[in-house]
């Protein structure tokens, strides 16, 4: 006789079927790329526990990240992809290093990919894969060839847009999900909420804050144990100060740094003013503020004075444990929701 567990795990094994074949994994779950925190380890660590490992290249040079995909690539045998930041001053080089490695996959994030880019990812034959924060975009981004969408709502860590997740989701799922695989993140950290979107028709979910805290991931014990001590609320948004800088906010856990973020954004708006540099690059100067800032509390341990990029479902993270335990621990949530619905 069938129990209602294998009914639940059959359930979430079909929902995720189409995620699963898109990424090549064994479960439709991404884990989000975050700077200095998805390198090699965890990344590998998350494609062999049967997950999907995205490298964060944030502003790698095209050299590091020839190294960093080869020294994945001798961890795992398993499918992961590459995430590459569109402002990024190379992405063209960055393009040409993915595919010397034949990356199967690369993800385009913080705007719509300049002229050219979609080309180049397309023509070495990988999947491309690109946020779409509004229903609008992901519409003009699957007319231009896209392959997927990540839809993350505003409760996700790191950079943000100003919508929810739920509120995405119904925008968005409806809409473009049988065209194209959608994966939502943004806030999720248990499987009752994966089950929900599936439901909703996403082909899989992105997480990036449940996994800081894995075994495998190298941030410091400094920065771990800030997460592990964190509420939701702990999480917030960093707050724009000059309306002709227009700064995409960051989500992190309180400290010192948003004051020191606020006084880069005053000297940045100074140099506009002073006519000494221009728009991209003020722009560019605020991202490297983030990349440096990201490095002091990930690598260096200085969560005080680094940036603590964490998402809202942080207050979830309650200890540090494997990659493959917090994969099995989601599904057997999301098979467990699914499973009472049958009921």
């Amino acid at each position: 006789m069938t129990t209602n567990t294998s009914i639940g795990a059959e359930r979430l094994a079909r929902r995720m079927a189409r995620g699963c074949e898109f990424l090549g994994s064994e479960v439709a779950i991404l884990c989000g790329a975050m700077s200095w925190v998805s390198e090699r380890h965890l990344v590998s660590a998350m494609s062999n526990a049967g997950g999907f490992g995205l490298i964060a290249c944030g502003a790698m040079s095209p050299e590091l990240l020839d190294k960093e995909i080869a020294a994945t690539k001798a961890l795992t045998s398993k499918p992961f992809g590459v995430n590459l930041i569109t402002m990024h001053p190379q992405l063209l080089e960055l393009i040409a290093v993915c595919k010397q490695h034949q990356v199967t996959h690369v993800v385009l994030a913080g705007g719509l990919p300049p002229a050219g880019s979609l080309d180049a990812i397309k023509e070495f034959g990988a999947k491309l894969i690109c946020f779409a924060p509004a229903l609008s975009l992901a519409k003009k981004l699957i007319r231009s060839g896209v392959d997927a969408l990540v839809v993350e709502g505003m409760e996700a860590g790191g950079h943000i847009g100003p919508v929810s997740t739920s509120v995405l989701a119904q925008e968005i799922l409806p809409e473009v999900s049988e065209q194209v695989p959608v994966f939502v993140a943004g806030g999720i950290g248990r499987g009752e909420a994966i089950a929900g979107y599936l439901d909703m028709g996403a082909a899989g979910v992105q997480l990036g804050t449940r996994f800081v805290c894995a075994t495998e991931s190298i941030a410091h014990a400094n920065f771990k144990k800030a997460f592990i001590r964190a509420s939701a609320r702990d999480a917030t948004a960093s707050v724009q100060i000059d309306p002709r800088l227009p700064v995409i906010p960051v989500r992190a856990l309180k400290n010192a740094a948003g004051e020191l973020f606020t006084a880069k954004q005053r000297e940045v708006a100074q140099l506009l003013d002073d006519g000494k540099v221009e728009m991209m690059e003020a722009q560019l100067q605020i991202e490297h503020y983030w990349a440096g800032a990201l490095r002091r509390a990930v690598i260096d341990g200085d969560v005080e004075h680094g940036s603590v990029m964490a998402g809202q479902s942080v207050g979830m993270v309650k200890k540090e444990e494997p990659v493959a335990e917090i994969i099995a621990t989601l599904m057997a949530e999301a098979a467990h929701a699914l499973e009472k619905r049958a009921a």
